[in-house]
């Protein structure tokens, strides 16, 4: 089963269980995606394209999240946090940081890039390119400046 009719049978399991908060959050992802094949004039089919359109979703209650965190909208952080758990369900396995790490080390090893600053382009992406949707870009942009600053 592809991530688009996963999202519509939780969509109807969370209507059968009266589960509002995952009914309402899977339905902004569905609409989400439709209003990308709208405008994209496509239909999506590909679950990597599906994984972008959550991650943005993801990204955009994690950023509304922080704000509503330092207003003090406690009703409002309860909320989202939810959402954001539920959204990343769907999500495939991240990897871990040590992980990450290891992976930096040997594409640096394998594109003979030395332990410089000068380098961080180069190596920066050659590794996103490599672990794009398997690792947060920001873990990866901290794994390989400590990569490259020696640590």
């Amino acid at each position: 089963m592809g991530l688009k009719e996963q999202l519509m049978q939780d969509y109807k399991d969370a209507m059968k269980n009266a589960d509002a908060v995952k009914k309402n959050t899977v339905n902004m992802v569905r609409a989400a995606i439709k209003q990308y094949e709208v405008d994209q004039r496509v239909t999506l089919e590909d679950d990597a394209d599906i994984v972008k359109i959550i991650k943005k979703q993801v990204k955009m209650r994690a950023d509304a999240l922080s704000d509503f965190v330092k207003a003090g909208r406690d009703d409002m952080v309860e909320g989202y946090k939810k959402e954001i758990e539920i959204l990343k369900s769907y999500l495939p396995e991240e990897m871990g940081e040590e992980e990450i790490k290891a992976k930096v080390k040997e594409i640096a090893d394998k594109l003979g890039i030395e332990a410089n600053m000068k380098n961080m382009g180069v190596l920066m992406k050659s590794t996103m390119a490599e672990l794009k949707d398997k690792a947060d870009g920001s873990a990866v942009n901290k794994a390989v400046k400590e990569f490259l600053s020696g640590k």
